[in-house]
């Protein structure tokens, strides 16, 4: 190859990665999702199981829109709260848990559980440098199976992905 096309390469590479990087979507922290069953029969090990599948489901479907996901663990999700539902109420305090494991945006989440009908996944989206909400969203699931979860929270990230610009 001679001088001339390695510099064109060379310069179509580092344009490429330039572009690749100022182009790069907004990291993302998704802490667990908490359960608030308000029914005669709270906290059953089933609906225990789907709230601890929608976190999962959730960082999936953000990974495929092209979003970073930043791992918190549980332990630093535990010591930022002061309580139960504690950072879904105070973005504040969220964000600062984003700071600390650097990532853009936090989202917090409830699965809301008002009957054995159906169950709403809340979602607070919270930008780390504002230290404050930015979205807040809802998404009915009528059902308990997993497929229907799995709809709800393709729901949450169509959202999420509507009030962040992407794709």
């Amino acid at each position: 190859m001679n001088s001339k096309y390695a510099i064109k390469a060379h310069s179509i590479m580092f344009l490429l990665c330039f572009n690749a990087n100022v182009f790069a979507q907004p990291s993302i922290a998704v802490l667990d999702f908490e359960l608030r069953d308000m029914t005669v029969i709270p906290r059953t090990p089933e609906e225990i199981a789907r709230t601890a599948s929608v976190k999962p489901l959730l960082e999936e479907e953000l990974r495929k829109e092209g979003y970073q996901i930043v791992a918190v663990s549980q332990d630093s999700q535990q010591q930022a709260s002061s309580g139960v539902g504690y950072l879904f109420d105070h973005a504040d305090a969220a964000a600062q848990l984003g700071k600390q494991v650097g990532a853009d945006y936090v989202i917090v989440g409830r699965l809301h559980k008002p009957s054995f009908l159906f169950v709403y996944l809340m979602a607070h989206l919270v930008d780390v440098k504002k230290a404050e909400l930015v979205g807040d969203y809802l998404s009915e699931v009528k059902g308990s199976e997993k497929k229907l979860t799995l709809k709800g929270v393709e729901s949450l990230t169509v959202k999420i992905n509507h009030k962040l610009g992407a794709k």
